[in-house]
């Protein structure tokens, strides 16, 4: 690997971590150093830089794209194709989550709904129906949570973020105050 020791700590950290991720080192170790890197590479400088075979950088170049984790940039004059990650981190963040969601949540969810629609056939299976409806609903909770969020600007989502333990007491107010819909915050007698 031909990196200054910071950016070759930070990339062989990331490629330890993709696969605990899902993601293979090698396609960890090149995202970690389009992100870190100052100008779009081409494949030639990927593999120069860290090391690893072309066919290992084209494949994870690949992975990237369909992950919309790495935009392909065409430079004037150079017929090569170059790489590069979005410069806002909160848009790699919000694509990250994206696409996570359509891999995991989603198909999570569109089981769990054609397996509550079934009719029990056994207690067995109405005990894990009721497990599952459990499941279920935490599931879509999370997916109109999500929805919401994705909404907010990046400002108003730094805000959420940093809210924290506020939530909380927030919530332990309101509680303490049991505010009746329509009462404009007169207590509940």
């Amino acid at each position: 690997m031909q990196l200054p020791p910071l950016v070759q700590t930070f990339v062989l950290h990331f490629g330890e971590m993709g696969s605990r991720w899902g993601i293979n080192r090698t396609v960890g170790q090149i995202y970690a150093l389009l992100f870190v890197s100052d100008r779009a590479l081409n494949a030639e400088e990927i593999v120069e830089k860290l090391g690893v075979s072309r066919s290992n950088v084209s494949m994870g170049l690949k992975e990237l794209q369909a992950w919309n984790l790495v935009k392909l940039q065409h430079l004037p004059g150079d017929r090569r194709d170059h790489f590069g990650t979005p410069d806002d981190i909160w848009q790699i963040v919000r694509t990250l989550v994206e696409e996570r969601k359509k891999r995991e949540v989603d198909p999570t969810l569109t089981m769990l709904r054609e397996i509550l629609m079934e009719e029990p056939r056994s207690p067995e299976e109405r005990h894990a129906q009721e497990r599952l409806r459990e499941m279920h609903d935490l599931f879509e909770l999370f997916a109109g949570w999500y929805g919401d969020v994705r909404k907010l600007d990046t400002g108003r989502l730094v805000q959420l973020l940093t809210l924290g333990a506020k939530v909380q007491k927030i919530l332990e107010m309101k509680d303490k105050l049991r505010i009746l819909p329509g009462s404009r915050g007169k207590k509940e007698a």
